[in-house]
């Protein structure tokens, strides 16, 4: 074989993968839309115990 037909060859081969690569096409008119309704709740529940409210409630410095 000679420099051509190996030449010919490559370029014949590389052609043939180029062409069977797959393509994915989206056919759509619209956008696609994604819908994020989410509803978060949280509730907090602070308990402090009596002996510290009472604490934060007289005149006395805590320090």
């Amino acid at each position: 074989m000679n420099i051509r037909n190996q030449w010919l060859i490559s370029i014949l081969l590389i052609t043939t993968v180029v062409a069977c690569t797959p393509t994915v096409r989206v056919a759509t008119d619209k956008p696609i839309t994604i819908n994020l309704n989410v509803k978060i709740e949280h509730e907090i529940t602070v308990k402090v115990d009596k002996e510290l409210d009472d604490l934060f409630a007289s005149d006395s410095a805590l320090f």
